[in-house]
């Protein structure tokens, strides 16, 4: 008989979270952390990781932190090469960093070209060569890699649900997370004879203490009627990892409540 439940451990499997002391990063590394991965908190923010990490390795899981800056595109192989010596391998690979400029946000009509480009290299760009690089230290024994897509990559704006607020959608947002999408499928296609996997989780709003206006305005548009929490992006996560998801590569998960179904 299967052991189902045993395809959901990570035991023995070395796992890398970028942007993985943030609001859901930070769920994610607990979810490989508890399935017995060996798993590394990847992020600029150390302070955060530190402490997520001492977190975790009081109760006896095996955490670790690196510092790594996914926007540093003239060194990101070495670092990922560096990340795979001190580990011996990687088996799994999450890209959940959301890097940003300060002016992110900006409602289309004030949108430099400046800022644009930047945010495509920062995000799109980094994703990109991250992937690319994990691929090729994964080729020797296989591996998944997850990437970080959003509805917005798949669907346009629906931009009533900012309506009250100073919020909006970014431009860039849009064309970054369907660049990562498509991205992922290419991959996935390439490096399949590899026994590599890549994915794409499309979450859609997570709540983080938006304005109470948003979330009201957001929750309506919702057939579960609320924002996500992050640890419901981290079980899939956690999925996609496992060997539960063997014979799932270049899929696009939503992770939206419904919101792509109406």
């Amino acid at each position: 008989m299967i052991d189902y439940v045993n395809k959901f451990s990570l035991a023995g499997k070395s796992a890398i979270v970028t942007g993985g002391a943030g609001l859901i990063g930070r769920e994610i590394v607990k979810a490989l952390a508890q399935a017995r991965s060996r798993v590394v908190v990847a992020d600029i923010e150390e302070e955060k990781a530190k402490h997520l990490v001492e977190e975790l390795v009081r109760v006896g899981l095996d955490a670790q932190y690196a510092y790594f800056d996914i926007t540093d595109m003239e060194h990101l192989q070495g670092h990922i090469t560096g990340l795979t010596r001190r580990l011996g391998y990687i088996d799994i690979w999450v890209n959940c960093a959301y890097p940003r400029t300060s002016d992110w946000g900006k409602r289309v009509e004030e949108v430099s070209l400046e800022s644009w480009r930047k945010n495509v290299d920062m995000h799109l760009n980094s994703y990109a060569f991250a992937s690319k690089y994990v691929a090729e230290e994964m080729k020797a024994r296989g591996g998944t890699i997850i990437n970080f897509g959003s509805i917005y990559g798949v669907l346009g704006g629906d931009f009533t649900v900012y309506e009250g607020t100073e919020m909006t959608l970014p431009m860039a947002y849009a064309a970054i997370k369907g660049g990562i999408i498509n991205l992922s499928r290419y991959l996935a296609s390439y490096f399949g004879g590899y026994n590599i996997r890549v994915n794409s989780i499309c979450p859609g709003g997570v709540f983080d203490n938006q304005t109470p206006v948003f979330v009201q305005n957001y929750s309506k548009k919702i057939p579960l009627k609320r924002m996500a929490q992050p640890e419901e992006i981290a079980a899939v996560v956690l999925f996609l990892a496992s060997d539960a998801a063997s014979y799932i590569t270049g899929a696009t998960i939503m992770v939206d409540g419904g919101w792509s179904a109406v």
